[in-house]
């Protein structure tokens, strides 16, 4: 039999590829992080470019393969007008899945609103400050909230802490919550984590202190996630 705290790793192994799979830390305007499934042919159809402006402008030796998690230029250096997609490029696939033929997906600008949840989370906000980068679902996984060094960080819900710690690159110092069994929260880029791994919290209970590890600036990367699956964590704060 596994003891309590083997089950807790591996259940927070489960969780930290769940993040992972859905999505690192966010990238600039321009460029675009591959995700799993993903191929040249679809990344250039979503981002309205030709699969060989992104070989050239990424010095792809073979455009049939990509790897999750490699970051690529998606839209032309300087102030280049756009190219329109070509409906003739490579189908590679990643490394990462078998390959198939490409779907459309929509640019980044034109992706639609999440589905609503089957069942729904009432949140409070996690820490105060200014919104500097919200939820678009492609890029952005959450939202980022900049703030001083030290601003209190609080569970946006009850819940039991299933990680602390700081093995996700791009997250820095994160803590992740799970509410439910459909429902968990992560705060990432924490200076000082307050709370310990099976802890119980309560809605507003400070878990944290803001910082800058894992980014060039004071902020919280605050994500809410459905089924493993990102959603708009805006939809479920009171406005302000």
């Amino acid at each position: 039999m596994l003891g309590t705290r083997r089950i807790r790793q591996l259940a927070c192994t489960a969780l930290l590829a769940v993040l992972a799979a859905c999505g690192s830390a966010p990238v600039g305007p321009g460029y675009y992080r591959v995700e799993r499934g993903d191929t040249l042919y679809r990344i250039a159809h979503s981002s309205r470019q030709s699969v060989q402006s992104i070989v050239r402008w990424n010095n792809l030796s073979n455009p049939d393969s990509i790897e999750v998690g490699q970051v690529l230029r998606v839209a032309p250096p300087g102030n280049a007008a756009p190219v329109t997609a070509s409906t003739g490029g490579s189908r590679g696939s990643s490394r990462s899945s078998a390959a198939s033929a490409p779907e459309p997906r929509s640019t980044p600008a034109e992706v639609a609103p999440s589905p609503a949840p089957a069942s729904s989370i009432s949140l409070i906000w996690p820490a105060n400050g200014t919104v500097i980068r919200r939820f678009d679902g492609s890029n952005s996984k959450g939202i980022d909230i900049a703030g001083s060094a030290g601003t209190p960080v609080v569970a946006a819900a009850a819940g039991t802490v299933v990680y602390a710690g700081n093995g996700l690159r791009g997250y820095g110092n994160l803590l992740i919550v799970k509410h439910n069994a459909d429902y968990l929260t992560a705060y990432a880029h924490n200076r000082a984590l307050l709370v310990k791994e099976g802890q119980s919290v309560t809605q507003g209970e400070k878990i944290a202190e803001m910082g800058d590890s894992d980014t060039d600036r004071v902020m919280l990367h605050f994500e809410l996630r459905y089924e493993g699956r990102s959603i708009d964590p805006s939809r479920a704060l009171p406005a302000r």
